[in-house]
């Protein structure tokens, strides 16, 4: 089989192992349509499945033995740790020493060169990872008091130990084994229980699993398919590398920013291909269910790991973060972000910045990503100052649709955001310290520049600027009293302490009333 493989590889144009992996995530479509088939009563054989699948996927297909070993004893480790170790150091324990195991097999790719054509054991190490330290979390959690939990915790908490069996199936579950997304102990023994349904009718044939999802499931095949395609064509052409080439430097800075923008979206296809596909076999298993709609319909959006539309059209940074590689983003927030903070305060800039450090770390150790988070981390910063200083002066409380300058403000936003992120994504891509350096020089620092313009503009003083422009413009715009004409001493006033005022009142609504709250970071 691995002869056909090298054989239609070579047909495409891409390496045996890539095409290995699309045909895992294709062929596990079938294979959840399987899975969704065994019924409730059998949990064990739902258990096996997901074991069977995902070591035919690693072992069989990909030929990795030694790293699927090391896989195993990391899953060990950490079942054991949470069994046995009581105190409040056993999810720091788990997190180290499977962070730790996984920053090992990062620098043996690293020193040995191996490129990203050659599928090796750290991306699937890197979802199980974010697996194991959030079941040990999920762990702790459970036997915390109510009281000290926060909704999400409540939702996810392990209150019931679970077999050794269970748990070897929740993280082999299959759809999401090679690249994510990563899941909740809890989902995923909803998912087997099939309690994740009792929430609606049943589907056809009064099966548990609602109608739906292979309409929803299949549209994400095709979706993903699409992209891969769309890399596949144009993704050599458009990598970051042409930054560093000669021809580079002979065009405008204006030109070089523009072109960086196309490079951006090439680069992120890829991201958007696999993860579409893995999400759609997780529909077909049925875990992509997430309730019903205002209309009474299926939603089968609980897996979805990218949202493309809000990231190429975002308004603001914090739209696009929340709509890229979203699992991993949960696990950050739930594991690391909400973690390091001390209990009672709020998360401020430096639990951003270890959050943004752990998530570089965890990537792997070329000097590229620790550029890209790193500024990552200031670009969230002065997005937030942005967002609470300048949108205000563009929302008016007694507008009842977007005002002409809210919606250029918007226009602006999304394209200062795509900009900043396609700048800050070079390193991402082409990893060496040295080369990533000399890209961002190559793009005249204009990334560098815009933060560094903004954080001076707001720590001398622009927000009270900015304050006292929006307090003007209410004040101007708030109606006038109205002067009373002199009061009948014969009649009572209408001002008295038994009548209400008869001054017009200005009322303006809780800013939630205006526009949806935005989710908490």
């Amino acid at each position: 089989m691995g002869l056909v493989f090298e054989i239609l590889a070579a047909l495409i144009g891409i390496s045996s192992d890539q095409l290995k992996l699309i045909f895992c995530l294709i062929i596990s479509y079938p294979l959840g349509s399987v899975f969704v088939r065994i019924p409730k009563s059998w949990p064990a054989v739902k258990h096996l499945f997901n074991i069977a699948v995902s070591t035919w996927f690693l072992v069989g297909l990909l030929e990795l033995w030694s790293g699927t070993a090391q896989l195993l004893a990391s899953i060990l480790f950490t079942y054991y740790a949470a069994k046995n170790l009581q105190g409040p150091n056993m999810p720091w324990i788990v997190f180290a020493v499977t962070m730790s195991h996984l920053t090992v097999n990062h620098i043996i790719r690293m020193v040995g060169n191996i490129g990203p054509e050659t599928v090796e054991i750290t991306g699937t190490q890197m979802v199980m990872t974010m697996k194991l330290t959030t079941f040990a979390w999920n762990v702790w959690d459970g036997r915390q008091q109510e009281a000290e939990l926060d909704k999400s915790q409540l939702e996810t908490r392990i209150t019931k130990f679970p077999s050794l069996l269970a748990f070897l199936g929740y993280v082999f579950y299959f759809p999401g084994v090679l690249v994510g997304p990563t899941i909740e102990y809890a989902s995923y023994d909803a998912l087997v229980t099939e309690t994740l349904f009792d929430s609606g009718p049943k589907g056809k044939g009064g099966r548990s699993v609602p109608d739906g999802r292979k309409r929803v499931a299949y549209w994400k095949m095709l979706s993903g398919i699409f992209f891969l395609i769309l890399f596949a064509i144009y993704g050599s052409t458009y990598s970051y590398d042409v930054v560093l080439e000669d021809w580079w430097l002979t065009k405008p800075l204006f030109w070089r920013i523009g072109y960086t923008q196309i490079l951006g979206f090439i680069q992120r296809t890829k991201y958007y291909g696999v993860w579409l596909l893995t999400e759609g076999s997780c529909i077909l298993t049925g875990l992509g269910f997430n309730g019903f709609n205002a209309a009474g319909k299926t939603q089968w959006n609980r897996m979805a790991n990218v949202d493309v539309l809000h990231i190429e059209f975002g308004e603001n940074v914090k739209v696009l973060l929340d709509s890229w590689n979203m699992n991993t983003n949960v696990w950050l927030r739930n594991c690391v972000y909400k973690r390091v903070t001390p209990k009672g305060k709020k998360p401020g800039f430096r639990s951003s910045m270890v959050t943004f450090g752990t998530s570089a770390f965890w990537h792997g150790l070329y000097g590229g990503y620790y550029l890209t988070f790193m500024l990552g981390g200031f670009i969230q910063t002065v997005a937030r100052m942005c967002r609470k200083n300048i949108r205000p002066l563009f929302i008016s409380p007694t507008d009842t649709s977007p005002s002409l300058s809210k919606r250029l403000y918007d226009v602006a936003g999304t394209l200062s955001t795509l900009a900043l992120i396609n700048y800050a994504v070079a390193p991402f891509c082409i990893l060496d310290l040295r080369r990533s350096l000399q890209a961002w020089s190559r793009m005249g620092w204009y990334g560098h520049l815009v933060v560094a313009a903004t954080m001076a503009f707001f720590y001398s003083g622009g927000g009270r600027l900015l304050g006292a422009a929006k307090a003007k413009t209410e004040g101007e715009g708030r109606p006038t009293k109205v002067k009373m004409p002199p009061v009948d001493p014969g009649h009572v006033s209408p001002l008295s302490p038994e009548t209400p005022s008869m001054e017009p009142q200005h009322f303006v609504p809780p800013l939630h009333q205006i526009v949806p709250p935005p989710k908490t970071d």
